[in-house]
């Protein structure tokens, strides 16, 4: 039995898939020099270490080769000299959408974020390109001293909490697209939540992309103290162009004794987007680190949460979803760290690979020699829709010492015409039933995420499977 190819669910695809043109304020122009650092420096009033920060990541950035020994090399297609690194309408973000100009405005609308605002969120940061438009936070959380705002005000108003915690967890030389983010590093989130506060609702920032041949690389910072709870939430869109598009995003977590941080990421980029994020949390006494990940579009993304143990009874967990569809390739996975006595972690990792799509889980688990108590769980399951698709792991475990315990389970299975032809013969569509198969594969997974965001990413997933069959 053949499944024959043809879009089945009618779902609007343009969502997101639009632009406009702006008259930017600010525009570092075409390429990456230390001119270019320099013009992002100025633009930003930054303090003379933040500078002198930069320039030591763009030293790191060329020092760097591109990770082809180990990574596609589709990564030799991005074109340094190409990038837009810096795009601004200007440096202080609106507190009120009815002083935010227009255009911003609208495709905040058009993106639902307005809506999400009223109904549920705690506090919103939106990012136009290179530059926070919008910032805000719900005056009762205010009034309990959490901090939230874009990262460039963030180091101007609170730069003795910014200057202490940033760039420790992940250095500038982690890898070369640190570097890169540490030379260039405009907009992202600070947030800082008192000892003992327990933030109620979500806080949550959207990124958007809207120029051609743009790089975007914001820089966020989140610290929990002492006992204290806070959930972060992220989207992210782009239009899609002719050119590719660079996402380079660095994101650290400080969870100190007993904190607990949750970390959602629900990710639409569109085809032409290479997305090449580094993220870690450093959990303290009894903290608890967890990232939740969905990763759907984009034309390579590079992204492996992960989270330093390092106070006793710490935990980690990363819970990740892909979907790799034509074309593109989503090389995903988690690290976890146990640096401490009693600490445990938890990955679980669900990928779909369409037509001639490519997802690649790549884990890293360290126990070292010394350490006790220590316990992680890793599960790793692959799910392929087409004959063409592709799934590929590489995990890598080391567990040294006495009373430590470490499991990985891994599974690949593929969706059958036979199950197909059964949910049809129950009145489903083609489209249909690849959908109900493929939601059924993540659907543990699903309910972990906020209802407002299971919801679309299940819409996500229906979208991407409407072209699959075949």
């Amino acid at each position: 039995m053949s499944i024959e190819a043809k879009p089945l669910i009618d779902i609007d695809r343009s969502i997101g898939n639009f632009s406009y043109t702006v008259d930017y304020a600010y525009d570092a122009g075409v390429g990456l020099s230390e001119e270019t650092i320099d013009y992002i420096s100025d633009a930003k009033e930054d303090p003379d270490w933040v500078r002198q920060f930069r320039k030591r990541s763009y030293k790191k950035f060329l020092e760097k080769p591109l990770p082809t020994h180990w990574a596609s090399r589709d990564l030799e297609s991005i074109s340094f000299d190409r990038i837009r690194y810096y795009l601004a309408q200007g440096q202080q973000p609106k507190r009120s959408w009815d002083e935010v100009p227009e255009k911003l405005k609208r495709t905040f609308e058009r993106l639902g974020i307005l809506e999400q605002e009223r109904r549920f969120l705690a506090g919103v940061e939106a990012q136009f390109d290179s530059e926070a438009a919008y910032s805000n936070i719900k005056q009762a959380v205010s009034a309990q001293g959490v901090i939230f705002l874009g990262s460039t005000e963030g180091l101007k108003r609170y730069p003795q909490i910014f200057r202490k915690w940033f760039g420790k967890v992940i250095p500038a030389g982690d890898n070369k697209f640190s570097a890169l983010n540490g030379a260039v590093f405009s907009g992202g989130s600070f947030i800082y939540v008192p000892p003992g506060v327990k933030v109620k609702h979500p806080l949550q920032a959207y990124f958007r992309i809207n120029a051609e041949s743009f790089g975007q690389f914001e820089r966020t910072l989140i610290i929990a103290d002492e006992g204290s709870e806070v959930m972060y939430m992220e989207g992210c869109t782009a239009p899609q162009f002719e050119t590719a598009t660079l996402h380079s995003a660095v994101v650290e977590l400080v969870a100190m004794p007993s904190a607990k941080i949750q970390y959602v990421t629900v990710q639409n980029w569109s085809s032409n987007v290479f997305n090449l994020v580094t993220k870690r949390g450093l959990a303290h006494r009894e903290a608890e680190i967890k990232w939740i990940d969905c990763n759907i579009g984009s034309r390579l993304t590079m992204k492996y949460p992960g989270v330093i143990m390092k106070g006793q009874k710490a935990r980690g967990e990363v819970i990740s979803i892909a979907l790799a569809g034509d074309g593109q390739h989503q090389d995903t996975g988690a690290k976890m760290v146990h640096a401490a006595n009693e600490t445990t972690s938890n990955i679980v990792s669900k990928s779909i690979s369409l037509g001639n799509g490519r997802a690649t889980y790549r884990g890293l688990v360290c126990i070292p020699r010394g350490l006790k108590g220590c316990k992680n769980n890793t599960e790793c399951d692959a799910l392929l829709v087409n004959s063409k698709s592709r799934t590929d792991t590489y995990p890598a475990i080391t567990v040294r010492g006495q009373g430590n315990a470490c499991q990985h389970e891994a599974s690949v299975s593929q969706v059958s015409a036979e199950q197909i032809f059964y949910m049809q013969q129950r009145g489903l569509s083609e489209g249909e039933a690849m959908s109900l198969a493929v939601n059924g594969f993540v659907n543990d997974l699903v309910r972990q995420f906020p209802i407002e965001y299971s919801v679309e990413l299940k819409r996500l997933i229906e979208l991407e499977m409407a072209d699959s069959v075949g």
